[in-house]
């Protein structure tokens, strides 16, 4: 029952409405009728766009992330652009409408700034690939690292070493520096080797050269280097780069390790420790 109405208004109220909402249909009956129709073709348009831009998509090869994503917005901005028309065509008014619902964006959006960042961000990586699933990266905001296993419209989830799934938001990853470690097909492995400095360098040298010839992983038509790096305070430091299959890089490196101790071993080379040498001098008693 309406405010400060008895049932007797109250009817007479409503069967107002109604003898009000039947003439307006009666008067708009043609418009109704051809927004309805506006409705269905612009649905089907809408429909058919998309089918076309999908298979535009395809043949240019664009990641199926971004298609799907794309083809989405497009679906409800052409459906959203064929109900405003159909209601303009049926007379409502909807400028007032639209301010309304700019307003409430702009309001949303204030609200919501961390998520559209993230969301921007998504686009960018997924436009700009800095990297794709399965790629191997370290960002630098908190040090995180890991295999990259999906990248999201918000959030990339990448895989650790030790299996753990760390979710990264899109706007850390668009707006700091990063290191992609597997974009390219090879890499270069550095080692250091100490050695002590009673050591042969000259020796050393031919050791090492020794072990990077043995090991099956180095890629041989790249520039190998032996080189005595820094003179530490307990040692001499060896330097030893190779270069490798990206996805050979830590086999390799566990490899060459290994070698090079077993090597040392048999000729005789020491890998020093950190040492302090104390003389004791005693005074004369006379």
């Amino acid at each position: 029952m309406l405010l400060g109405l008895n049932s007797v208004e109250t009817i007479t109220f409503y069967e107002g409405q109604l003898r009000k909402f039947g003439a307006w249909v009666t008067a708009k009956m043609g418009s109704v009728l051809l927004a309805f129709l506006f409705i269905a073709v612009g649905m089907k348009l809408s429909k058919w766009l998309c089918r076309l831009l999908k298979t535009y998509f395809q043949k240019t090869n664009l990641d199926q992330t971004v298609s799907s994503f794309l083809l989405s917005v497009i679906h409800i901005l052409t459906n959203a652009l064929v109900i405003i028309t159909a209601a303009t065509i049926m007379g409502f008014q909807v400028t007032s409408f639209i301010t309304l619902l700019g307003t409430a964006g702009v309001t949303i959006g204030l609200a919501l700034q961390g998520s559209l960042s993230n969301f921007a961000g998504g686009m960018l990586i997924l436009i700009l690939k800095p990297f794709g699933i399965g790629d191997y990266i370290k960002e630098d905001t908190k040090g995180n690292e890991g295999i990259v296993v999906s990248i999201d419209i918000f959030y990339t989830r990448i895989r650790t070493v030790d299996n753990k799934i760390v979710v990264i938001p899109n706007g850390v990853l668009s707006n700091t520096s990063l290191t992609n470690l597997t974009k390219e097909m090879k890499r270069r492995l550095d080692l250091e080797i100490p050695i002590s400095y009673t050591a042969d360098i000259r020796k050393v040298r031919q050791v090492l050269a020794s072990v990077v010839e043995n090991e099956t992983g180095v890629l041989k038509t790249e520039s190998k280097d032996i080189i005595v790096q820094s003179f530490e305070d307990s040692s001499i430091l060896m330097g030893v780069r190779v270069w490798v299959a990206t996805e050979n890089y830590w086999n390799v490196k566990f490899r060459m390790l290994e070698a090079i101790k077993e090597a040392f071993d048999d000729n005789g080379i020491e890998i020093p420790y950190n040492q302090l040498d104390v003389i004791l001098h005693r005074e004369k008693v006379e």
